[in-house]
């Protein structure tokens, strides 16, 4: 039996997930969790052979908890199964070590053929987003051009942004003037849109 440990925030989803995969002869779900800070303690206790996992979820990313997988439980192959096919995303993912990234618009079989496949030691990628990811690039923004957007995303003014970010403001100011010229955008809110959009954020 493949061992699967599922995390998705959404409670509905995540049982009809559940669900569906136990019906599946060779696939078993042995944990479930709604929050992304649960996922690396819960999956040293269950000792998954494969993680399903959302990409946006309370406490941290998938994305993050993937890299804790691949640090703490190296044997543990890491599928993102996400809404948000963002190219940025797919990067980021490959880089936290996840072996396979689909987008949850796909047939339950095609999600049972890519647990199999990491397993097998496969990469399994959904075809549009590789291309899509291939065309973006990379991300032009330094970790804390990211951080300092992500909090500008919320609305946040340039005081609220250097005390969340223990910075001072003319930093924050010199942070986001860099992000919005390599977004070749206009503000700092269509530059966190358009690094959002492309799943930088």
């Amino acid at each position: 039996m493949i061992r699967v440990l599922l995390a998705e925030d959404q409670g509905m989803m995540r049982g009809a997930l559940a669900m569906l995969l136990d019906l599946e002869d060779d696939i078993e779900v042995v944990a479930t969790v709604g929050r992304g800070d649960e996922v690396v303690p819960v999956a040293l206790g269950a000792r998954p052979d494969v993680a399903l996992l959302d990409i946006e979820m309370p406490g941290i990313s998938g994305l993050d908890a993937a890299a804790g997988l691949r640090d703490r439980l190296p044997g543990c192959r890491v599928l993102i199964l996400t809404t948000f096919g963002r190219p940025g995303y797919l990067r980021r993912a490959m880089e936290a070590g996840a072996a396979g990234f689909l987008v949850k618009d796909g047939p339950v079989e095609e999600l049972a053929a890519a647990i199999r496949r990491v397993l097998a030691g496969e990469k399994v990628i959904d075809p549009g987003l590789a291309a899509a990811a291939l065309s973006t690039g990379t991300s032009p923004l330094t970790d804390r051009e990211r951080d300092v957007l992500a909090v500008a995303a919320d609305g946040a003014t340039v005081a609220d942004i250097a005390d969340r970010l223990h910075l001072s403001e003319s930093t924050v100011r010199n942070y986001l003037s860099a992000a919005i010229g390599k977004t070749g955008t206009r503000n700092r809110i269509e530059a966190a849109r358009t690094a959002r959009h492309n799943g930088w954020l």
